[in-house]
C-alpha cells in the first residue's frame, strides 16, 4: 500500500494513511492537488551508504544491473546479517521507508517483531521484582517473531525490479566462500564472553569462539548454514523461513533453557508486515517525512519544530545547541509517555505534532537540571478529545541495530533501519543466524498502582521502537535528504542532529554525521567529547546549568544522503565501518 506524497500546507501535519490516494481528492488535511508536472529525467546517478563495505558493494552491484533501491536494500541487508551479526539479521526486524519518484509516493513497511501469542504483561517479573536486563536480554522470553524476511517479500512485491532470487546471490557467495572478520565484530567478542552467553551457548560458541578462542580481525569466517537458509528463502520465498524446518529451529532455540520463551510455530506462521501511515510535517520551507508508531519517527518532526521555536535568527551557535538539547528533552518526554503499538493503544500523534501544541510545548520552560514532564495536547487543542495518561515509562533499548540509505539510478530512495535489539540479539542461534531479544523493548516493570503503560507487554503486540528512518523534501516535493541511524533510545537524537545540522547549521552530510552526538533525555545530557568541538559543547552546557555526562564515544551509525541540484552528497558514520559508494548515471 503506497501513500501519495501531497503538497504540504505549511503549518500542518499530514498522516498519509489512505490506500491508493486519489491525487485529485481534497481533504481537511490536504487541500492541494498532489499531481506534479512531469519531473525531468534523474541524472544524479545512484548512491549507497551502509555500515559495512561488503553490504555497500552488494547494493551497488544490484543497482548496476538495473535493480531498484528496494532490491539493493534487500541485497545489502542479507549481507549485513552475515558480516555484522551483532547488529541485525534474518532473526530480527526492520522499518523501511521507501520513495517512488515517478509516482510521487512514499511507503512505510513495518517489519517489527511481534510478541508471542502466549506473552504476558508480567513475563519479565521474577519474585515480584523486575528481571535484570542481562538475564532478560539472553532469555528465550526476549525472542519475538522475526519480521525481516517478511519485510523483504512485501517490499520486493511493491517495488522490486530484479528477480527475487538475484537479491541473495552475494550474501550466499560470501557465506560459502568466507569473509574477513572486521575489527568491530572481533572487538565485541572478548566483552561478550564476559557478560553474555555468546561463548557458552553451543552454536554461538562454535561459530564465534572456535576451539574456545574469540575470532580475530582478519580471520576468514564461513557460514554454510546461513548460505543454505538464504538458498531456501531465494527458491521458496518467505514461507521457507516462517514454516518448516527453519521455523522449527527458531522455535527450538527460543524455547531452550535456561529461561525459555513461548515463541511457537503458530506465531511464525501467522506473522505479517503492516503498511503504516507515513507522517509528514513542516520544518520551515521543507517537509520532514518519516515513520509512524510503533516507530519514533514523529520525534524528528517534534524536535525540529520545537528547536525552531526555541531559536531565532540572532541565536549564537551555543544557543542553538542549547535549544537542540531542550527540544530533545521535550520531545523525548512525550515520546516516552505516549508511543507504543498503534494497533493496541491510542496514540495522539496528530495532537503531539500539531503546530499549535508544539508552539505551546516549546514555551513550557523547565530548569536545565530538571526532567520535563510529558505534555497534554488535549489541554491545548479544543478539537482533541481527552487522551489517555499512562504510567511513567520504564523501557530500556539497546543498540544492536543498523541503518542504510540508498538512492537508485531512477531517483527512488530507501531509508531502512534494521535490528535484533541488543548486541548479538538474544545470543540464541538457528540455522546460521541469531535471534532477536526484541521483547525487552517493552516496558518490563508492571506498575504496582495498577495504572497502564503505553508500551506494556501484550500478546502479538509490537514493542515501541526508537528506529526513525526519515526523508526530507523541498517545497516542490523533490527529495532533499535521506537519513537514519541505529543507537537504541539515542536514535531520535542522532537522526535529529543530522536534520538540523544540514538544514539549519549549513553542514555537509559528512560534517553533520561527524558532529558530536548530543543526547538529551530526562534530566541529563550526554555529550560525545572525544570528537572535535565536543568538549567545548560540554563545557558550555555545564556553564548553563545542565547535568552533562561526558562520553568518549557514541554508538551511532548514521548513513545520510543529501540531494543537491547537481550531485549527491553522502556520508557514512566513522564510528562504524561503513562507506559511501556512487554509481554514475553512465554506469547503469
Amino acid at each position: 500500500m503506497f501513500y501519495k506524497l501531497p503538497t504540504l500546507l505549511w503549518g500542518s501535519i499530514i498522516l498519509l494513511a489512505c490506500a491508493a490516494c486519489d491525487p485529485g481528492t481534497e481533504t481537511s488535511e490536504n487541500s492541494g492537488n498532489s499531481v506534479l508536472e512531469a519531473e525531468p529525467a534523474w541524472n544524479l546517478g545512484a548512491m549507497v551508504t551502509a555500515a559495512n563495505p561488503h553490504a555497500v558493494d552488494a547494493a551497488i552491484a544490484i543497482l548496476a544491473k538495473g535493480g531498484s533501491a528496494i532490491d539493493a536494500t534487500i541485497a545489502a541487508h542479507t549481507v549485513l546479517g552475515l558480516v555484522e551479526p551483532q547488529s541485525s539479521g534474518l532473526g530480527g526486524g526492520a522499518f523501511m521507508l521507501s520513495y517512488d519518484r515517478a509516482a510521487n509516493q512514499l511507503n512505510f513497511i513495518d517489519g517489527r517483531e511481534t510478541a508471542p501469542a502466549q506473552a504476558t504483561i508480567d513475563m519479565f517479573m521474577k519474585d515480584n521484582e523486575v528481571m535484570g536486563y542481562i538475564e532478560a536480554w539472553q532469555s528465550g522470553k526476549a525472542v519475538g517473531t522475526p519480521g525481516a524476511v517478511a519485510l523483504y517479500a512485501t517490499a520486493h512485491q511493491a517495488g522490486g525490479s530484479l528477480p527475487w532470487q538475484a537479491l541473495f546471490e552475494t550474501a550466499i557467495e560470501l557465506a560459502e566462500n568466507g569473509f574477513l572478520v572486521s575489527p568491530r565484530l572481533a572487538g565485541y567478542l572478548p566483552r561478550m564472553a564476559q557478560r553474555s552467553r555468546l561463548a557458552i551457548n553451543p552454536d554461538t560458541a562454535a561459530y564465534f569462539y572456535p576451539e574456545g578462542q574469540a575470532l580475530q580481525a582478519g580471520d576468514l569466517l564461513k557460514n554454510p548454514a546461513y548460505a543454505e537458509t538464504l538458498k531456501r528463502i531465494a527458491s521458496e520465498g518467505p514461507k521457507a523461513f516462517y514454516t518448516g524446518s527453519i521455523a522449527q529451529a527458531i522455535v527450538t532455540a527460543a524455547q531452550a533453557e535456561p529461561n525459555g520463551g513461548s515463541l511457537s510455530l503458530a506465531d511464525l506462521a501467522n506473522y505479517s508486515t503492516v503498511d503504516r501511515p507515513v507522517t509528514c510535517g513542516p520544518f520551515r520551507h521543507l517537509k520532514i517525512c518519516t515513520t509512524s508508531p510503533p516507530s519514533s519517527g514523529g520525534a524528528q518532526i517534534m524536535i525540529a519544530n520545537l528547536y525552531d521555536h526555541l531559536t531565532s535568527e540572532d541565536s549564537s551557535s551555543d544557543e542553538k545547541v542549547a535549544a537542540f538539547v531542550d527540544a530533545q528533552r521535550l520531545a523525548y518526554a512525550d515520546r516516552d509517555h505516549y508511543f507504543g503499538d498503534p494497533d493496541e493503544v491510542a496514540i495522539p500523534l496528530e495532537g503531539l505534532l500539531n503546530p499549535t501544541y508544539l508552539e505551546h510545548r516549546a514555551g513550557q520552560r523547565f530548569a536545565p537540571d530538571a526532567s520535563p514532564m510529558p505534555g497534554d495536547p488535549s489541554a491545548i487543542l479544543d478539537d482533541l478529545a481527552m487522551i489517555p495518561h499512562w504510567s511513567a515509562d520504564t523501557t530500556q533499548e539497546m543498540s544492536g541495530t543498523t541503518h542504510l540509505s540508498i538512492i537508485d539510478a531512477e531517483g527512488n530512495a530507501v531509508s531502512m533501519t534494521a535490528t535484533i535489539e541488543g548486541a548479538f540479539g538474544s545470543q540464541r542461534w538457528a540455522e546460521g543466524f541469531l535471534l532477536n531479544n526484541e521483547m525487552t523493548d517493552f516496558a518490563k516493570a508492571v506498575p504496582e498502582d495498577g495504572t497502564k503503560l503505553a508500551n506494556a507487554v501484550a500478546p502479538n503486540r509490537r514493542p515501541r521502537s526508537s528506529m526513525s528512518p526519515t526523508m526530507v523534501f523541498d517545497q516542490e516535493n523533490k527529495l532533499h535528504m535521506v537519513t537514519g541511524s541505529p543507537g537504541g533510545n539515542s536514535i531520535p537524537a542522532y537522526v535529529a542532529k543530522t536534520i538540523i545540522a544540514v538544514l539549519d547549521w549549513g553542514l555537509s552530510a559528512q560534517q553533520a554525521v561527524d558532529y558530536p552526538n548530543i543526547i538529551a533525555r530526562g534530566d541529563k545530557v550526554r555529550v560525545e567529547v572525544a570528537t572535535p568541538q565536543g568538549q567545548a559543547i560540554a563545557d558550555d552546557l555545564n556553564a548553563r546549568g545542565y547535568i552533562v555526562q561526558e562520553r568518549a564515544g557514541e554508538n551511532s551509525g548514521l548513513h545520510v544522503i543529501v540531494v543537491s541540484s547537481d550531485y549527491l552528497d553522502g556520508a557514512a558514520d566513522k564510528r562504524r565501518e561503513g562507506k559511501v559508494s556512487v554509481l554514475d548515471a553512465s554506469q547503469k
